[in-house]
């Protein structure tokens, strides 16, 4: 018998009753993700549980990679089954990380396939995975039927045509698809090479001929304001940390001149033209309504060996420790003081800084807009049981956790959205725990619209995203 039953992580009568009566039924906004929007536009079919299920999954790989699977089983050209027996084999090895309730939800909810998932039961679920797959539920329009999400989130470069964009929007479809503009590759001014390869594609993509920082940043908004056109109303910015440097347009301009001439920004130089270009992006998001979504803390790339071998965002990346708070906190003050700070979700790396972030967002509440700077859920290495909930007691001890906007997949996989179930799980155990310990009223009215809220109609709010 499975161990994922109806009440699964609800380990007690009102936990249970937030989640079956207002949480469960709750659509789906999922706000950030990395689902590739031509997936969308041509309504992929899968052919086979190896491309829904672990093509592109870097969690997945660090685990096949620690129980001691050879990279052609992970990223290689091995055969799809054989590389999906080597994750089967690997799954009772991860007793206790979030991949092992992931996979069986993930089973389950899908293809109604309940059983372990080991060497033994691998062909069995493959076939019959397989066959399930054939279904119209299980494309990529069905999928997204299936599991009512109301808004995706994509990511993508400024570059982009959103031609896939476009062509979803002619589509009658539930689902609203919106991009989600990420400038971060017109960071690289100490990298001149890919910078200067990007600032091509920009000027192409946008009509105009960069040849300074001031037809640089017209080129920028003019993508902006495209991507708004089609619907976009969020950025987001991978960073190690926010950049703070007081400089000038004229220093600045100066580190752009360079770089297109192929001298390196050094590491001052990199961080007064990051400084200069975040707080560009942040005035057109408030212009414009939007939300910059700030990621900070990671350390990509750790494994040159294995980053030369197969490249970025394979499974190389790790939680940093650097410090976070004093420059976001002069970040967001230099676009506070002219009152151009926009709506502002910051997703923190490391969960030892989640009572700091907490309290310098508490900074910048405008008493206009409720829950305007968020403490966005627990991130990557954090979106687990363990720290999703650390995320969620640092937000109602510092902030307004009924403002809280919730759950994202963060994810490449259309098999990611039972993440939203896991997440609803355990907001309900974690509510309904202080329920039954007399810390919180036994009103369900008052705390099932707390969590029906935080579930979906807070991101419906905060997100201004149009025809919901």
């Amino acid at each position: 018998m499975s161990f994922i039953t109806d009440d699964f992580l609800l380990q007690n009568d009102t936990a249970r009753t937030l989640y079956h009566e207002y949480a469960k039924n709750e659509p789906i906004f999922d706000y950030h993700c990395h689902l590739p929007p031509e997936d969308v536009a041509g309504n992929r079919r899968f052919a086979n549980l190896f491309e829904i299920w672990l093509e592109g999954d870097h969690y997945k790989w660090r685990a096949m990679r620690a129980n001691g699977v050879p990279e052609p089983l992970c990223t290689g050209d091995a055969d799809p089954y054989e590389k999906f027996l080597a994750w089967c084999k690997t799954v009772p090895h991860t007793l206790r990380n979030p991949l092992y309730h992931w996979s069986h939800l993930e089973l389950q909810r899908y293809f109604d396939i309940d059983l372990p998932i080991n060497e033994d039961t691998a062909k069995e679920i493959w076939e019959t995975g397989n066959e399930t797959l054939k279904s119209d539920d299980l494309s990529a329009h069905g999928i997204l039927k299936r599991f009512k999400v109301k808004v995706v989130g994509t990511t993508d470069d400024p570059t982009d045509s959103l031609e896939n964009h476009q062509a979803i929007q002619s589509m009658d479809l539930d689902t609203k698809v919106i991009p989600t503009f990420r400038p971060d590759k017109g960071l690289q001014v100490d990298n001149p090479t890919a910078f200067n390869e990007w600032v091509g594609r920009l000027g192409e993509v946008a009509g105009i001929a960069i040849d300074s920082l001031s037809s640089f940043l017209d080129a920028l908004k003019k993508r902006h304001d495209f991507f708004h056109e089609m619907g976009g109303r969020l950025t987001d910015h991978g960073l190690e940390r926010c950049f703070y440097a007081e400089t000038s347009e004229a220093t600045v301009s100066n580190v752009f001149n360079n770089a297109r001439k192929g001298t390196a920004a050094t590491k001052s130089e990199r961080e007064q033209f990051g400084f200069f270009l975040m707080r560009e992006v942040g005035r057109w998001n408030a212009e414009k309504a939007w939300t910059m979504q700030l990621h900070l803390g990671a350390l990509r790339s750790n494994n040159t060996r294995m980053f030369n071998a197969v490249g970025p965002d394979t499974g190389f990346d790790s939680i940093g420790d650097t410090p976070q708070v004093e420059t976001m906190g002069k970040f967001f003050d230099s676009l506070d003081q002219t009152n151009q700070l926009p709506k502002t979700v910051v997703y923190n790396l490391n969960w030892s800084d989640n009572y700091s972030v907490a309290t310098m967002l508490g900074n910048f509440q405008d008493g206009v807009i409720p829950g305007k700077m968020q403490l966005g859920t627990g991130w990557w290495h954090l979106d687990q049981k363990e720290a999703m909930a650390a995320q969620m007691n640092a937000l109602s001890n510092l902030g307004l956790f009924p403002r809280f906007v919730g759950m994202l997949t963060d994810s490449r996989s259309f098999l990611s959205y039972p993440r939203h179930e896991y997440f609803r799980r355990i907001l309900c155990n974690l509510v309904g725990t202080d329920v039954e310990n007399g810390e919180l009223p036994k009103d369900m009215e008052l705390v099932g619209g707390m969590v029906r809220n935080i579930c979906y109609q807070n991101a419906v709010d905060y997100f201004g995203v149009e025809g919901l």
